[in-house]
């Protein structure tokens, strides 16, 4: 049967890099006879519907009804939609694999070996969007453990819930194990997980995820797990990422730890991303909507076509995947079309025109 994907560009120079992927992927389908349908809903633009909607229903029945999503990035035009993906899809599971091949601009001056999984827990943590003035809470009578002052003392502020159930931390560390097991497979070495929380100084709620992610980790003894400090796992990531293969962590630690270690094999012109749940996968570059450079044709794709990548494997498509993977790096070795944030002076469009025609030799 026919793979029915949803296309949502996003916005500013994102949708650049997005649209010049697409066209790459229909190369890639025309060559190999994939069966994939595009979906194109209305989606961010203003007035498509009486209501002004820019999430309109039927956005959201193409979505329910697709096998996946393609997504650019958002400034807050297609916001309601990247919202429906994550939380009304409970896509739990944001994968964001880092590593380094010949040719990428890493800082370091040894990238070599870096290859990396961060498993982030997509729903929880200070992203549940419960905050408020602290006045709520002062009835309460709360004390800070640290301080022993009560939390009517502190005067005027905000307040911005963590929290951490044991569903989320369960289903994630069984997610990331998995994966580490799979990649195991891969590589032909033992599967390895790492663990990073602030439990020292958030030992309810960062211990909870800790002490969770420690038992459900138990259930898979072929994995080498350990836990550390999130200060100190960030420490490591930098001086020595090679030791790490996947590491599961909380909501917000995810999103900046990956950041971080994109930054090391070359930046998030580089980083990829992938969400998954029980109820579908969205795909989308790691990095904005890059405002400053729209309309100048430089964004790297990078990021955009390795996300399609990962959603042609979980389309089932593992040899295109690894075909559009081998061509990227092949315009990385070659140095020839690299856009200006890997020190080339290429187009984002030369950048993919290169591209395509490596799919089509590699196909001939």
């Amino acid at each position: 049967m026919s793979k029915q994907v949803v296309l949502i560009p996003g916005e500013d120079a994102a949708a650049e890099a997005f649209e010049e992927t697409v066209i790459v992927l229909d190369c890639l389908i025309d060559h190999l006879g994939l069966d994939i349908e595009w979906i194109r809903p209305a989606v961010g633009q203003a007035g498509i519907d009486e209501f002004n909607n820019p999430f309109p229903d039927q956005a959201k029945h193409a979505i329910d009804h697709s096998d996946a999503t393609l997504f650019g990035a958002t400034s807050g035009k297609s916001g309601r939609a990247l919202r429906y993906l994550r939380w009304g899809l409970e896509s739990y599971a944001n994968v964001r694999p880092v590593r380094w091949f010949p040719g990428c601009n890493s800082p370091l001056s040894a990238p070599e070996g870096i290859d990396l999984a961060i498993v982030r827990e997509n729903m929880e943590d200070v992203y549940i969007g419960v905050e408020g003035d602290l006045k709520i809470l002062q009835p309460m009578n709360f004390t800070s453990w640290l301080s022993n002052k009560p939390l009517n003392e502190l005067g005027e502020g905000r307040f911005g819930l963590k929290v951490h159930t044991e569903k989320s931390v369960t289903r994630i560390v069984k997610y990331a194990c998995e994966l580490a097991i799979k990649r195991a497979e891969l590589s032909n070495r033992n599967p390895i997980l790492a663990c990073g929380t602030k439990h020292n100084i958030s030992p309810v709620a960062d211990g909870y995820f800790r002490t969770i992610a420690r038992e459900t980790a138990a259930e898979y003894p072929e994995v080498t797990f350990t836990s550390l400090l999130a200060d100190d796992l960030i420490h490591q990531l930098i001086i020595n990422p090679q030791q790490f293969d996947v590491v599961v962590l909380p909501n917000l630690f995810g999103d900046l730890f990956s950041d971080a270690t994109a930054a090391l094999v070359g930046g998030l012109g580089l980083a990829p991303s992938g969400c998954y749940g029980e109820n579908g996968a969205y795909f989308e570059a790691v990095h904005g909507t890059a405002p400053d450079i729209v309309g100048q044709n430089i964004i790297n794709p990078t990021a955009t076509i390795l996300s399609a990548a990962m959603m042609l494997e979980y389309l089932g498509f593992d040899e295109p995947a690894r075909q559009v993977i081998g061509c990227v790096e092949q315009i990385y070795v070659e140095g020839k079309y690299l856009t200006p944030d890997q020190g080339g002076q290429s187009t984002t469009t030369e950048f993919c025109n290169s591209l395509k025609e490596k799919l089509r030799s590699s196909n001939k």
